[in-house]
């Protein structure tokens, strides 16, 4: 049996033309021969309307609440793409993530997924039926329902094509993976073929067209990712295993930047290494995901720890510093909002060195503060002051060729 797992993006559903061009090319790939199971995401902006009515409620939504509130956003999207699969002549039948029993852990608005039972996807199957499966939601042991995330439908699809050993293809409004946002950097270059590794440093940095936690999940079940428009036959991107012949093609693959970090000082707090285990501990209990780490001791044996979160945990990382300060008064933090982090990103930076030295010689040439910097095997990242993001962005895509060539 042929499957595909295909997933559609909210500006893909975003109005009823939309829906009904997404059912057509629904259609010609089951015309190929293949059974296919359809995630999609809420239409349009909905989700973001959905997120302002609470916001409109109360500055801090209950999580529960919030989960309860967006998983009715994709509960449209599929049953009017199944209505228009049925009026084409095509049988179709559509799913919530709990009615499909997408199991997940139980923190709300960041669950992760367990397991899905494919049961009755398989008798659809057998009903010669398309599937229509709402992304980006799931159930948790205790049958509430919970959200993975922003970005998380394209965490539905790569698992479920890991429970189906299918291919899975991901449709949006972009015709593949850029070395960098085109929006941001003139002539970028759309990558023909780009690795797994490579596309979780880029997705997990900023570049929005994947989600980091779907390419983690299809490196690890060896999925492969293909990424196209929804409007355009022209040929996308194949995320994919790159063997040592990859390694060498190129030096730097892309490059992504974000605004949505702040950076958070730690003053006056003793210099022990108890205390930075049970700061970033406290931030890993509540899933603060923490990127670039500094720290320096002053002689009186205080440090100063800098740290960058995302800005959507700031209340979070303030709470726990709040409980800190009653044990340990004479601790401040300072916040910094106004930061854009840049990184390069590329396999051949295993076998050869100079990279770094290269952002530097190119940021002091044109007297550009670097705040923070931080390093893996393949790529580097560090921050500026938000308002230079574009300005980097131009100059680190002529440098390492990132730009098509004029």
């Amino acid at each position: 049996m042929k499957i595909v797992v295909q997933k559609y993006g909210g500006t893909s559903v975003g109005s009823i033309e939309k829906i009904k061009r997404v059912a057509d090319k629904i259609i010609q790939k089951k015309n190929e021969g293949y059974q296919v199971v359809v995630i999609v995401s809420a239409m349009g902006k909905s989700t973001d309307e959905l997120i302002d009515l609470a916001k409109a409620i109360t500055d801090n939504p209950e999580p529960r609440e919030m989960d309860m509130l967006l998983t009715t956003g994709e509960q449209v999207s599929i049953s009017l793409l199944s209505m228009a699969l049925i009026s084409k002549g095509y049988p179709a039948i559509s799913y919530t993530g709990p009615q499909l029993n997408i199991q997940t852990t139980s923190l709300h608005q960041k669950a992760k997924i367990k397991d899905i039972d494919v049961t009755k996807v398989l008798k659809a199957f057998d009903d010669d039926k398309i599937v229509v499966v709402a992304g980006f939601q799931g159930v948790s042991e205790n049958h509430e329902y919970t959200t993975l995330g922003r970005g998380g439908s394209d965490t539905s699809a790569v698992a479920l094509a890991a429970k189906l050993d299918a291919r899975c293809e991901i449709y949006t409004d972009v015709e593949g993976i850029y070395t960098m946002d085109p929006r941001k950097l003139k002539g970028a270059r759309k990558i023909d073929k780009i690795s797994y590794e490579e596309m979780m440093e880029m997705a997990s940095l900023g570049a929005g067209v994947m989600h980091y936690r779907a390419v983690e999940l299809a490196n690890k079940y060896k999925i492969p990712l293909y990424v196209a428009s929804t409007f355009s036959e022209e040929n996308g991107t194949m995320i994919e295993f790159k063997g040592e012949d990859g390694m060498e093609e190129t030096l730097v693959t892309g490059m992504a930047t974000s605004l949505d970090d702040i950076q958070i000082t730690v003053i006056n707090l003793t210099a022990t290494t108890g205390n930075l285990s049970r700061l970033f501990g406290q931030l890993a209990e509540e899933e603060v995901n923490v990127d670039m780490i500094s720290h320096m001791i002053t002689l009186d044996g205080k440090m100063y720890v800098s740290f960058t979160i995302p800005k959507e945990d700031l209340a979070i990382a303030e709470r726990i510093f709040k409980e800190w300060q009653i044990e340990l008064p004479d601790i401040r933090w300072e916040i910094n909002r106004n930061i854009a982090k840049i990184s390069v990103v590329g396999l051949g930076m295993r076998t050869h060195s100079g990279v770094a030295a290269k952002v530097f010689k190119i940021m002091d040439d044109h007297n550009i503060e670097i705040k923070m910097v931080t390093t893996s095997e393949i790529k580097i990242s560090w921050v500026v002051e938000d308002h230079l993001e574009e300005k980097v962005v131009t100059l680190m895509g002529k440098a390492f060729g990132l730009v098509m060539e004029e």
